[in-house]
């Protein structure tokens, strides 16, 4: 009976081990903002932005658009602090809004595709926090856009961005649906 006991003590204290590992990793992320490259010179991707970080990111990779997946809100402080600093550096500004608990249509995935397809380049697309719809729309920017093979793009709806993919459990969900649902429509790379 101790061995099991102890089985599962074990067992537990490598749970929260893990647990605690993830909480770290979590906490790093988005303590830079969740910026990632997707595409040197092309593609990029954040959390919410900041005038001062805007500004950073222009001068560091030459943002020509910003693709705002939070949907227009003006009124918002961080809304009209986005506006104004694009405005101010010469940016386009572009809101779509979508949510991460709402799968898109295949019309609304089809008319995200298009505007990223039509936006200066380079495009800096960010939601809250940088994870799930954000990983959507970079997922389909590198298959239909980029021509980029299926695993190098669905790696955008992952854990490493912070997104958690579990059926019924997680609240972004949705999110693969649509990237499911999109797959068929998707001409990919050869890997």
């Amino acid at each position: 009976m101790k061995q099991v006991v102890r089985f599962g003590l074990r067992l537990f204290g490598l749970l929260m081990l893990g647990v605690l590992a993830l909480i770290a990793y979590l906490l790093v992320l988005y303590s830079y903002n969740n910026f990632h490259t997707v595409i040197e010179g092309e593609l990029y991707r954040s959390a919410q932005v900041t005038p001062e970080q805007i500004a950073q990111y222009q001068a560091d990779h030459g943002i020509a658009s910003i693709l705002n997946l939070r949907g227009a809100a003006p009124g918002k402080p961080w809304y009209d602090a986005e506006m104004a600093a694009s405005e101010k550096l010469g940016i386009t500004h572009v809101d779509f809004r979508m949510s991460a608990r709402k799968a898109l249509t295949a019309d609304q995935a089809k008319a995200l595709i298009a505007l990223m397809r039509d936006m200066p380049k380079p495009i800096l697309i960010h939601c809250l926090q940088g994870a799930d719809r954000t990983g959507l729309a970079s997922a389909l920017y590198l298959a239909s856009i980029a021509g980029r093979s299926e695993d190098e793009a669905a790696g955008q709806i992952s854990i490493r961005y912070g997104h958690f993919s579990v059926p019924k459990l997680s609240e972004a969900y949705p999110m693969d649906e649509t990237w499911q649902m999109m797959l068929p429509q998707i001409s990919f790379a050869a890997p």
